[in-house]
């Protein structure tokens, strides 16, 4: 019983991470809000070697142009253990 449990918590704790973060207040799973859904994220950067290290650079730093006019605010103060955590979900379509 508790190793199912220990499976399923990595997925479940990195939506939570997505939420504590407000990443949720501009971005959804499998539909556009203000930003890019996770999942066109996950389809944009599927089979680049770089992808993780190119979103956490994008999560911390910020960015604009790539999904059209309005900028990603930096999250500066994400630490880069959370921020590689938030990336790699988001690339295996935040499931």
């Amino acid at each position: 019983m508790t190793s199912a449990l220990l499976v399923s918590a990595p997925a479940f704790a990195n939506k939570e991470l997505a939420q504590k973060n407000a990443c949720l207040a501009c971005h959804a799973v499998d539909k556009k809000l203000v930003g890019p859904s996770y999942q066109d994220i996950a389809k944009k950067y599927a089979g680049q070697k770089d992808a993780e290290a190119m979103l956490v650079a994008s999560i911390k730093k910020g960015g604009s142009g790539k999904w059209g006019p309005i900028p990603m605010p930096a999250q500066a103060a994400l630490s880069d253990a959370d921020a590689h955590t938030l990336a790699a979900w988001v690339l295996a379509g935040a499931k």
